[in-house]
């Protein structure tokens, strides 16, 4: 076997000399980002399109300001993905403002302690005896303007103003997606000075608008960006999304190999939302549900963040298995569940969703949001015909963690050599068509033991390596992968016998 040299002459080197070159042997890392697409408040220190990393929801604070969109959205995925690599993109909001009023109507003479929930967070008044309704009023906006949630770190998406009685509160950003935002007097509090009709609740200015969201997409540029959350999901933006990530000229493009998929909610009845699915058929989308009119308090863009930060660190690993695992059950932190259960999708309902391209979701028996199933809306293939192949959100973190495995060994093993049928001499300086699909081979030998691919002996009989017939310089391979499946069914016949026959 020839030694190869990449600095030290192979000939020519006559006065004596101990000579050592340092060369890397290559050894791989998987990395994986997070990205958070969402509005920053007026006057934050981020400037639009311009993706930057960020270490902690503290961070993400600094940068697009208390109680945003992004800054939300950035502390529900710490909670999910405390290590996560997470970055953030500030899309500027376009639109109009939602508004709320809150009357206070009456309060209890001899005082007490009023709680009013707004996007799910409990925002509370100290009530004294006397107080009058004025008064009540002027404590609960200025409790909604300096809330913070010290456990949680968490502040409210709206800004809020007093005249008289009545408080005014108004969303930090316009748009549409705030059209459900969340306001509630719980009754479950005992003794809550706010229950019955002490405040009346009313929607004075219905949010509009959606974000045109092509210039942050366009900033990602050929970043990776493995994840993308994003909270819109209207068709103009979802058109936007496919051009981003396709595989003719997008980040799937043989050309760029950045890869990515993009997450929305959408908010609609079981049949809204079916009807959404079917109409979709995007291998790099995917859409998470929420039941309308249910009593969502968590909002849209916190639902997705949380729904998929839980799973990303799973859908990142693909160095022990996680990245193929069944994810129904995991437990998602800093979502509520919707109050009315009786709208939880059931079984059949679920499975209906699934089959129609949307994900599911859970809620435990405990009354948390768990993970169900993720899927993208792939459905079909070019041809119309059912496919399954790309339905799974598992396949597309599998996919990207053996590409990027393939490519990484390829390069370790066989960048800066010369191509020849054979290599009679050993050379350290040769490729072959041989030596080329002895390291897939082992390659997908590896990615087998880490639980990402399986049957790595049928993979090494289906591989086809050969040199193009009219480029001299190329090789082109067929790489057939049999990827693991998520273990989501078990089914079993529990036959009941008063006495096993004899044999």
């Amino acid at each position: 076997m020839g030694i190869q040299f990449n600095n030290i002459p192979g000939a020519g080197l006559v006065a004596p000399l101990f000579a050592f070159e340092v060369t890397s042997g290559g050894s791989y890392q998987s990395e994986s980002r997070l990205l958070l697409i969402g509005h920053k408040n007026a006057g934050a220190a981020i400037a639009d399109n311009v993706p930057q990393a960020i270490g902690s929801a503290q961070e993400a604070v600094a940068l697009a300001g208390a109680g945003s969109m992004l800054a939300e959205m950035a502390r529900v995925a710490f909670l999910n993905a405390p290590v996560q690599e997470t970055w953030i993109v500030a899309a500027a909001a376009v639109g109009v403002a939602r508004a709320d009023t809150i009357k206070v109507n009456s309060v209890p003479a001899g005082g007490g302690v009023g709680t009013i929930e707004i996007a799910g967070e409990p925002v509370q008044v100290q009530i004294a005896a006397g107080d009058s309704v004025n008064t009540v009023a002027a404590a609960l906006s200025a409790a909604i303007n300096t809330y913070f949630n010290p456990l949680t770190g968490a502040s409210l998406p709206v800004t809020a103003a007093v005249v008289t009685d009545t408080v005014t509160t108004t969303a930090r950003h316009a748009g549409a997606i705030f059209g459900d935002l969340d306001l509630y007097v719980p009754t479950t509090i005992a003794a809550n000075a706010f229950v019955g009709a002490a405040l009346t609740l009313t929607n004075t200015v219905a949010a509009a608008g959606d974000p045109d969201l092509s210039a942050a997409l366009a900033s990602l540029g050929d970043d990776p960006f493995d994840w993308i959350v994003s909270p819109f999901a209207d068709a103009t933006n979802i058109g936007r999304y496919a051009a981003l990530l396709n595989d003719t000229s997008g980040r799937w493009a043989y050309n760029r190999q950045v890869y990515g998929h993009v997450f929305a909610p959408s908010t609609g009845s079981t049949a809204a939302l079916t009807t959404l699915g079917l109409s979709l058929n995007d291998r790099h989308l995917t859409i998470l549900p929420r039941i309308a009119a249910a009593g969502n308090a968590t909002p849209a863009w916190l639902w997705a963040a949380g729904l998929v930060s839980r799973i990303v660190p799973w859908l990142s690993d693909g160095v022990t298995g996680n990245v193929s695992r069944n994810q129904t059950g995991l437990v998602v932190e800093g979502v509520k569940a919707q109050r009315n259960r009786a709208t939880v999708p059931t079984y059949a309902g679920r499975n209906t969703l699934l089959r129609s391209g949307i994900s599911s979701f859970l809620i435990t028996s405990d009354g948390r949001v768990a993970i169900d199933k993720i899927i993208t809306s792939y459905q079909k293939d070019a041809n119309a015909q059912p496919d399954e192949t790309f339905r799974d959100i598992q396949a597309i973190g599998q996919l990207v963690a053996i590409l990027r495995f393939f490519r990484a060994q390829l390069s370790y093993e066989h960048g800066q050599k010369a191509l020849a049928d054979e290599n009679p001499g050993g050379l350290g300086s040769l490729s072959t068509p041989k030596s080329i699909k002895a390291t897939l081979v082992h390659a997908a030998e590896t990615m087998e033991k880490q639980g990402v691919l399986e049957n790595a002996r049928g993979f090494a009989d289906r591989l086809v390596v050969q040199r193009n017939t009219e480029n001299a310089n190329r090789v082109d391979i067929l790489a057939p992968i049999d990827r693991v499946n998520a273990l989501d069914v078990i089914a079993a016949n529990a036959r009941l016998y008063s006495q096993y026959r004899a044999a």
